[in-house]
């Protein structure tokens, strides 16, 4: 009983450390530049799906609660970065929190997922990345903030779990069977729309046109507020979704109509487990950021018909 919490006060004293020894390099990085909106590297999008499943594996598999512990951690030090126009930095008890938070949330998976993402990540990361971002900061502090990283990382991994948590099996009430049958007549009459979009292409990676990060970041924002307040089980239940629909896809990125049908009942559900006013707050955040040449452009790219 006393185990878990002793384990929790060493992430917390840990996070501490590592905001006090890492805070002034956070200080030095430009979190508005628009550096951070592009691929990391070559354009590998097979490669780069991999890696965002292995971050839905990993995702599902976190405790939900600590999940939206540390989105709630993230939505707050957003309100700071928001005021500072300048640089995008946040306070150091929001860095703290932030680290903290998202220690218990890695501590919650077994070592395996965590790594799964790591290798994965790496894969598609230029290795003159880290340099060239080094390069951007004080180079001291950049190397001290790095080392106190690695103690956390130590810290955190004495109170790892060794085996995944196992979503629980979900019955649907009678509105949840309601969105399902409509997921499904929604995906029958839209697979051929599905098939025809190049899910290969590189625009996806592509910033929006005409916008800056403060801007994308206030709507990134309302996706996260909006994220709290989903269901944790129902949320799980979506993600396990989507990383079956990205086993079944094929050379072109398409998935099968029944994982596709999987995927849209998921997320109607998700949606349907908050209030209408926070999904309307993030479909207005995203509208005035998507500039009406964007909708029109890739409609451009399908058949308009279907």
């Amino acid at each position: 009983m006393l185990a878990p919490a002793a384990h929790a006060d060493e992430i917390r004293f840990a996070a501490k450390k590592l905001a006090d020894e890492s805070y002034a390099f956070s200080t030095q990085v430009d979190w508005n530049n628009g550096l951070f909106m592009n691929q990391p590297g070559s354009f590998q999008p097979l490669a780069a799906l991999k890696a965002i499943d292995k971050m839905i594996v990993m995702g599902a598999a976190a405790d939900p609660k600590l999940l939206k512990a540390a989105a709630e951690a993230h939505h707050k030090a957003i309100a700071g970065a928001l005021s500072s126009p300048g640089s995008g930095a946040i306070a150091k008890e929001n860095w703290q929190e932030i680290n903290e938070a998202l220690g218990r949330v890695i501590a919650s998976v077994p070592e395996s997922m965590v790594m799964d993402v790591y290798t994965s990540v790496s894969a598609i990361t230029d290795p003159k990345v880290p340099a060239y971002l080094k390069s951007l900061v004080n180079g001291p502090d950049a190397e001290k903030a790095y080392a106190a990283f690695l103690d956390f990382k130590d810290v955190v991994k004495k109170s790892q779990v060794t085996a995944a948590r196992t979503p629980p099996v979900l019955t649907e009430n009678p509105a949840q069977a309601g969105i399902s049958s409509a997921a499904k007549k929604l995906s029958e009459a839209s697979y051929p729309f599905l098939k025809e979009v190049d899910w290969l292409s590189d625009i996806y990676v592509k910033p929006l046109p005409g916008t800056t990060s403060q801007q994308v970041l206030k709507a990134i924002d309302k996706a996260i507020v909006m994220g709290v307040a989903m269901n944790g089980d129902l949320l799980s239940e979506a993600t396990a979704a989507h990383h079956k629909a990205i086993g079944s896809i094929d050379a072109k990125g398409v998935t099968s109509l029944q994982d596709y049908e999987a995927v849209n009942a998921g997320i109607g559900k998700i949606i349907a487990s908050v209030p209408t006013s926070k999904v309307m707050d993030v479909y207005n955040a995203f509208a005035q950021i998507v500039k009406p040449e964007v909708p029109n452009m890739m409609l451009s790219m399908v058949n308009p018909l279907d």
